[in-house]
């Protein structure tokens, strides 16, 4: 929510791709693990103000469409129209949102930081579009032989999810005229007088078009590996958070929050893949608010700031170190949970259990501890910045 106005998602995936020399439409092509559409979704997914995600498909795509979101509990997808245009007027009759977010499936890394900064020009403007300076040399072509430069410094290539109050983007469709073909919403919207706001795009949000682009995309991602590491004290009590799952039992874990152990070392794990610091620096204990907070909250904010770097998590491993409870009847409920909270498949999700042979504080069931090595793959800041 944004204001107290709802915000919905249009991804529009109705296209065939043919540009992309693929075997399917690009928006169904495997992207590290994953369908390219289901990588857009999870990006919005992950931003807290997005409350729906429509999805627009093309005619016959029912099967690819279910096979790429799996089990992630969307609305029924519509199906689009023979233009982009038509697609886009389906999708926007489909939702029930005061503010709509129309984004191309073929853009699947979005960074959250781009999500707010749209939402926020809102406050001055009909709608919002991401956009990019132009770095190369513009000029014109004369029959093969190079002509007057452009001014490229008024000039910015436009991204998107583009952003608008759904009933003036939905009469702007309306109004437009059936015989021509707009490239986007934004210039549809310009042309029902509506202004629209430019903000900071971001180059993760490249559209794949191309064979090439789908191989640029596989370069510019290498892969990070960090650990984490948490041991709570066990106190009188009726159960213990671990993995998110309250687990019975004659005692219970003690800390300022939940202190579930299990995700606070994923937590540790994850913000180490981005060199953002440990769980500590983000909620300190001494500050009140986190007092008895469920450790998803913490979970959900390394999530986000790894998606918010254009990361995907590919794998998590998780090991409890314990003499009680027995861990092995929860195991699989565990890793449903984890798998849940970081929208990742339930098989990228490894949990065990161990014990110390009765060695040490957690032999002497003192306390519980865990550890964690979360495995990512991000943008090369190398290549970026070629």
């Amino acid at each position: 929510m944004q204001g107290g106005k709802s915000i919905a998602c249009l991804i529009v995936a109705a296209g065939e791709g043919t540009r992309a020399g693929q075997d399917v439409p690009k928006q169904y092509v495997l992207m590290n693990g994953r369908a390219v559409l289901a990588h857009a979704i999870d990006a919005l997914a992950h931003h807290p103000a997005i409350a729906s995600i429509q999805v627009v498909i093309g005619a016959g795509q029912q099967a690819l469409y279910a096979e790429a979101i799996g089990t992630r509990a969307l609305p029924a997808p519509v199906i689009g129209g023979a233009t982009r245009r038509e697609s886009v007027i389906a999708g926007l009759e489909a939702i029930d949102a005061e503010i709509v977010m129309i984004h191309d499936a073929a853009r699947p890394f979005l960074p959250l930081a781009v999500i707010d900064r749209l939402i926020a020009a809102l406050d001055d403007s009909d709608g919002s579009v991401p956009a990019l300076p132009i770095a190369d040399t513009l000029a014109w072509d004369r029959a093969g032989l190079l002509g007057g430069t452009v001014d490229r410094d008024v000039l910015r290539r436009v991204q998107t999810p583009q952003t608008f109050r759904r009933a003036d983007i939905l009469a702007a469709h309306r109004a437009w005229d059936p015989e021509r073909e707009a490239t986007d919403d934004a210039q549809i919207a310009r042309a029902h007088g509506l202004s629209v706001a430019i903000v900071d795009g971001d180059r993760k949000l490249e559209k794949l078009t191309y064979a090439d682009d789908f191989a640029r995309q596989s370069a510019a991602m290498i892969t990070r590996s960090a650990s984490g590491y948490d041991v709570h004290a066990l106190e009188d009590g009726s159960g213990v958070w671990l993995g998110g799952v309250l687990i019975p039992h004659d005692r219970k874990l003690a800390g300022h929050s939940d202190a579930d152990v299990a995700i606070h070392a994923i937590v540790d794990a994850l913000l180490g893949t981005i060199a953002a610091g440990d769980i500590g620096s983000h909620f300190p204990p001494s500050d009140p608010q986190w007092r008895g907070a469920a450790s998803e909250i913490f979970l959900a904010h390394a999530r986000n700031l790894v998606a918010d770097a254009g990361a995907i998590v590919d794998f998590v491993d998780l090991t409890i170190i314990c003499e009680a409870p027995k861990i092995g009847p929860h195991r699989d409920i565990i890793r449903a949970r984890i798998a849940s909270l970081l929208g990742i498949g339930i098989a990228s999700v490894s949990v065990k259990a161990t014990t110390t042979e009765r060695l040490g504080f957690t032999g002497r069931r003192e306390g519980i501890a865990a550890q964690a090595i979360a495995t990512i793959r991000i943008p090369d800041p190398y290549y970026l910045a070629e």
